[in-house]
């Protein structure tokens, strides 16, 4: 039976981007850090006239960034920055309507601080154990990959799933709920966390943080999947629990999607 044509554009997408230049690891320098503290107090001091964050999530992003730059170089600070645009962009699509139906972010989309931490904490995390060569350095890039792919995976499922979900449903029970509802899914939101997953994989394979053909598939793949268990998660916790708010379910989505993804990597023998 030949390949349906989804299966082959995705080959074709993995094909055309392996394999990028080979990530190497910065050697840890004053010099490195210094540059990393530098540039991004200058960035972020330009950026904050953009409306994606607000002051104190500038600020919170700043220090992100430059433990990200000075851990894995440009490349791992580029990767996050992409997701930071493509998250706002996706936020902002049927912003005024969402806003009609009291289903859009607050703060007119702009994140904070505990949004910042909330996606990347995880992230972070792994950058600073690979810069501390602790662990094998390429199934923790698979992590770092796959936490901000099911982050992003979440975001695209969320903002398209409110906007254009014409059914939505509750995940444990398949009951219909409101837009917006902890542990709804739909149909449309659905497909947009693959998009998201996609996106992200792509953009981490692009810049060599993804190395290989089943490296990318482990990282889109597990990405989508932990989307689907933080939506179970919503539905099953949210409203039990007032302490489990979205930003900590956010946080161990990209926890568990992370470690997912490493115990996947590794039994598949992508340790080395």
């Amino acid at each position: 039976m030949s390949e349906l044509p989804s299966a082959l554009m995705l080959r074709a997408v993995q094909h055309s981007l392996m394999f990028s230049t080979p990530f190497e690891l910065p050697s840890q320098t004053a010099a490195l850090w210094l540059t990393a503290l530098v540039l991004n107090s200058l960035l972020i001091s330009l950026a904050q006239r953009f409306p994606l964050l607000t002051r104190a999530g500038w600020c919170h992003a700043g220090i992100l960034g430059t433990v990200l730059w000075g851990s894995l170089a440009w490349r791992g600070w580029l990767a996050v920055v992409a997701y930071l645009v493509l998250g706002s962009l996706v936020t902002k699509l049927g912003f005024a309507r969402k806003q009609e139906l009291g289903l859009a972010e607050g703060r007119g989309g702009r994140r904070g601080p505990e949004n910042v931490w909330g996606s990347a904490f995880t992230g972070l995390v792994l950058a600073l154990l690979i810069a501390a060569r602790i662990g094998s350095p390429p199934l923790l890039l698979i992590g770092f990959a796959t936490s901000f792919a099911a982050k992003l995976a979440d975001t695209f499922g969320s903002e398209i799933g409110k906007r254009w979900g014409r059914t939505t449903l509750l995940i444990t029970t398949l009951r219909p709920v409101p837009a917006g509802t902890e542990g709804a899914v739909s149909v449309e939101g659905t497909l947009a966390s693959a998009i998201g997953s996609l996106l992200m994989t792509v953009v981490m394979a692009v810049l060599g943080l993804v190395q290989s053909e089943a490296a990318f598939t482990v990282v889109l793949v597990v990405g989508f999947i932990a989307t689907l268990l933080e939506s179970l998660l919503g539905a099953l916790g949210q409203d039990r629990w007032p302490w489990l708010t979205n930003e900590l379910v956010n946080g161990l989505q990209t926890a568990w999607a992370a470690g997912l993804a490493i115990v996947t990597a590794w039994l598949l023998g992508l340790s080395s």
